[in-house]
């Protein structure tokens, strides 16, 4: 038998990155938690948190963490089921972990939110990632669940396809008439800037590498990790960047910014990935998820 008291103190210092934090959001002392934690770490023989600024959890500690998230959103659920069980005025309402890249955040993903959030007590706690980088925070053990551009099956996991976003290559008309005059050729966008997420975002690169664009040189390039500021850099002729079709189809209508090239966007399938064991207390989740993405991401026609 699991220790949940140990475990209720691992997972409050790992999410909250420290012991003095974990304390005040339980109530109890810091050497209490320190207490508890370390004896969990001898009953599994293991270190299960990294201490540092802030503390981390190792393999083992993340995976048992998402297991006390996920007895504790069964317990949700099983409560929701049958009112009439005892409450005993402890419980409190489960936290769901998930991984969602900022452009599905930034779009149809906060419709599926509204819906859920407002059909139950449920708390969500969202990590941005890049959509190739959601699967392995699913895969370690820090999230129940992610949207991802992964359609690799992952073990211990449920794996649905969401549809497309898709991307278009774009800038204002005065940068393009600056840096493109002559049409994006591989010299000209080797001397043109470009925009950049973060260092996870590759969009730029795959595009440049699907048209036959790609320079021999990296181009320069501005990095700007806000997707409001990413689509505002780009009408003020900053640099050329990939947004999501469905956020500037507005800009490209009235002619505040234009494809480098018509037609040529590119297509990034999504899936929706839970793990298998949470499924119960996640099915409401994911039908929210699954009705905003038929809503508002391309989806293929029936065969």
């Amino acid at each position: 038998m699991l220790d949940y008291l140990g475990l209720a103190a691992l997972n409050a210092v790992i999410r909250e990155g420290s012991f003095e934090r974990a304390a005040r959001r339980l109530h109890i002392t810091a050497s209490a938690v320190s207490q508890r934690v370390k004896q969990l770490e001898e009953r599994m023989g293991q270190i299960l948190v990294l201490r540092g600024q802030p503390c981390t959890g190792t393999e083992l500690g993340q995976r048992l963490c998402l297991h006390l998230e996920q007895v504790g959103l069964l317990e949700n659920e099983l409560r929701r089921a049958h009112p009439e069980l005892a409450d005993d005025g402890q419980s409190i309402a489960p936290t769901l972990k998930l991984a969602v890249n900022a452009d599905s955040l930034s779009t149809w993903f906060m419709q599926a939110m509204a819906e859920f959030t407002q059909g139950g007590n449920e708390l969500l706690d969202i990590g941005i990632d890049d959509q190739n980088h959601t699967a392995q925070r699913i895969r370690q053990g820090e999230v129940m669940a992610a949207v991802t551009a992964t359609a690799s099956p992952i073990a211990g996991c449920n794996t649905w396809p969401l549809g497309t976003m898709a991307y278009v290559a774009a800038a204002s008309p005065s940068f393009v008439a600056r840096h493109l005059p002559d049409g994006p050729t591989p010299e000209a966008l080797a001397r043109a800037p470009m925009l950049i997420y973060d260092r996870k975002d590759r969009l730029q690169d795959q595009w440049l590498q699907a048209q036959g664009l790609a320079p021999r040189r990296p181009p320069p390039a501005h990095w700007l990790p806000s997707v409001s500021a990413f689509i505002g850099a780009s009408q003020a002729g900053i640099g050329w960047g990939m947004h999501p079709l469905i956020m500037v189809e507005r800009e490209l209508r009235e002619g505040r910014l234009v494809p480098l090239l018509p037609q040529a966007e590119l297509d990034v399938p999504l899936y929706w990935v839970h793990t298998r064991m949470a499924q119960p207390g996640l099915q409401r989740l994911t039908d929210c998820v699954m009705r905003a993405a038929r809503e508002r991401l391309i989806q293929q026609p029936a065969q």
